[in-house]
């Protein structure tokens, strides 16, 4: 097999990468090991930066994102019992969707099958050679044959536990990384959202988070420790936790019911560099993690597809390599941005085990600060929206 693009793994981020190199007329292999399936199983984050919207309308998989997707002008944020609202648009003039990722994940598909894409699924054994020489390809097994694909450039898109990110030499990447001591447990229900935007909550009992994916689908978060396994939460005890968490008036117009999924998820900070060694490229969780506060994973997936799209189609149109050298530096410039986010606002709406009274007093004054400071809601607003790319 032969294509100018290798793209391992058939996430969202793989699959956009594909649809749009196939729009301009530059080949791909996509090459996921779950099945397709197992891929549009995943419950992952769901609120959209402005930024994403737009790249996915010009990838051509925007329709029904536009038609079902619920923008959000804003956010509210709690301390204890107070609600602030973090207006967007009054701030940076940008709006968020929420939209999940399922779903983009799902219109990509439908984008890729339209237009005839190679994604070959249930693949294994992985491997990726020559990096660093003019002909690069990758090994795999699928359907029971070994199997060579040859390309010029390879995009790992493949997550953080994928086979891209340990073929750069050991002795060449840096990678720094935070674990937070909790995680968030989540349930999905058929049930009517709390309200139309999304609370942040900081209590006294743990963080929590209202959020939805439609009208009658609905998201909540709580900080566990990361000793809890799901087995330990009925439904009764995570909603009588979550609405312990939130403000009476919130509490009040929850409507509860059975939980359709449930899962805790830890949470870390990682970032690999370099994203790029020789004609690998990495992309989305095979580079950085970030907590799922402020919701980034997903979005600087997307801008990484941003960085690295834009750098290839420059270097088939006109042979142009400048993008494609500096596409692990245009792409740390906003990761770093986005980490710095996430760590931030994880650290402010949390608390942890070894919190004193003044780190408590700390947080008491950053979020009475968003609240008396259109300065600090702009900043605020300003990443949470979207950074430009």
């Amino acid at each position: 097999m032969k294509t100018d693009v290798a793209i391992i793994g058939g996430g969202p981020a793989g699959l956009l990468l594909s649809q749009l190199l196939m729009r301009a007329g530059i080949s791909t292999v996509v090459l996921e090991r779950q099945t397709r399936s197992h891929v549009l199983s995943r419950i992952r984050a769901g609120v959209l930066e402005a930024g994403t919207v737009q790249l996915l309308q010009d990838a051509g998989v925007g329709e029904r994102m536009l038609r079902e997707g619920i923008p959000h002008d804003s956010c509210y944020l709690t301390s204890d019992d107070t609600l602030m609202k973090i207006d967007l648009m009054e701030a940076c003039g940008k709006q968020v969707m929420v939209y999940g990722q399922t779903e983009v994940t799902r219109d990509l598909y439908e984008a890729q099958d339209a237009m005839g894409a190679t994604i070959l699924h249930e693949v294994s054994d992985v491997a990726l050679h020559d990096l660093t020489g003019d002909a690069p390809f990758v090994t795999f097994r699928h359907d029971g044959a070994d199997q060579r694909l040859d390309c010029s450039y390879i995009a790992g898109c493949d997550g953080f536990h994928g086979v891209s990110r340990p073929s750069i030499p050991a002795s060449v990447r840096q990678e720094f990384e935070k674990v937070y001591p909790f995680g968030w447990l989540g349930v999905l229900s058929r049930t009517p959202p709390a309200t139309p935007e999304l609370i942040y909550a900081n209590h006294a009992r743990g963080f929590a988070l209202t959020s939805m994916r439609n009208a009658m689908l609905s998201r909540y978060y709580i900080q566990v420790p990361l000793t809890d396994r799901v087995e330990d939460w009925t439904d009764d005890a995570f909603w009588a936790e979550l609405l312990a968490r939130l403000p009476p008036d919130v509490a009040a117009s929850i409507v509860t019911g059975p939980s359709i999924e449930k899962s805790i998820a830890p949470l870390r900070s990682f970032v690999c560099e370099p994203m790029q060694w020789g004609r690998l490229f990495l992309c989305g969780d095979a580079a950085h993690i970030v907590p799922p506060t402020g919701a980034k994973g997903l979005n600087l997936a997307v801008s990484d597809i941003f960085y690295l799209s834009r750098a290839l189609i420059a270097q088939y149109s006109d042979g142009n390599d400048d993008l494609l050298a500096r596409y692990g530096q245009d792409a740390l410039a906003r990761v770093w941005q986005a980490m710095r986010f996430s760590w931030s606002l994880t650290k402010l709406m949390h608390r942890f085990p070894d919190q004193t009274d003044f780190d408590r007093r700390m947080q008491v004054a950053e979020l009475a600060q968003l609240a008396a400071s259109s300065d600090a809601r702009r900043l605020f607003s300003q990443v949470y929206a979207g950074l430009p790319y």
